[in-house]
């Protein structure tokens, strides 16, 4: 069954969204210090068309990739991070990215395994006052239009722990969610990239809409 969602877009930011009436896109973010960023293409573009058949949402589903520390960040209400391994900030990406965040943007962080420690380290230099936070499962991003009772889903083993979600806030709003030992972006992949089983493959796109999904309505 297609669930179709009307979804009201509320705005507060003047410099960034006019895109979303040419429909939505994801900005995957590049970033230095050897991860691969560009990791599953097919991933981003596969979340937009599961939003496209699943909800009223319109989108451009295409694989769009934006470096941090560019002005082109703007041009995106939603960033997408993810990758193996190291990532290296640099002053003027570091404050680039506080600035897009602050005024509007949003950025969900997925930890395709190894990204964690660099991940916490370099996201100080965005927000050295603020800690991730984890969110608690009754959070309404786990529940804008999928219910995931236990929060994260369990996509990819890993090291056998549970999934966590974790958010940053800035003046009492969620501007970046993480998700750790879970990894959600790989089920979004090709079925053949990860072989991920069908319902696997499901569970995984529904978690996704949800994150867009919140992030729109708030």
């Amino acid at each position: 069954m297609i669930l179709k969602l009307t979804l009201f877009l509320f705005f507060s930011s003047t410099f960034i969204f006019s895109q979303i009436e040419s429909g939505f896109k994801i900005g995957r973010l590049k970033y230095d210090g050897g991860g691969d960023w560009y990791n599953d293409r097919s991933a981003d573009v596969n979340l937009l068309k599961f939003l496209s058949e699943n909800t009223n949402l319109e989108t451009d589903p295409n694989y769009y990739f934006v470096e941090v520390g560019s002005s082109d960040i703007f041009s995106f209400p939603f960033l997408f991070l993810t990758g193996h391994g190291n990532i290296v900030l640099s002053e003027n990406d570091a404050s680039n990215l506080r600035k897009y965040l602050e005024n509007g943007g949003f950025i969900y962080v997925d930890d395709d395994y190894s990204l964690d420690k660099a991940f916490r380290r370099e996201i100080k230099k965005v927000f050295p006052e603020n800690d991730l936070i984890e969110l608690p499962f009754d959070h309404e991003i786990y529940h804008s239009v999928y219910d995931f009772n236990n929060g994260p889903p369990k996509t990819h083993e890993h090291d056998n722990k549970p999934p966590k979600g974790y958010g940053i806030f800035v003046d009492g709003k969620l501007v970046l969610y993480y998700t750790y030992e879970s990894n959600p972006s790989d089920g979004w992949a090709d079925s053949e990239v990860h072989k991920n089983p069908p319902e696997k493959r499901e569970e995984a796109l529904k978690f996704g809409t949800n994150i867009i999904v919140w992030v729109l309505t708030n």
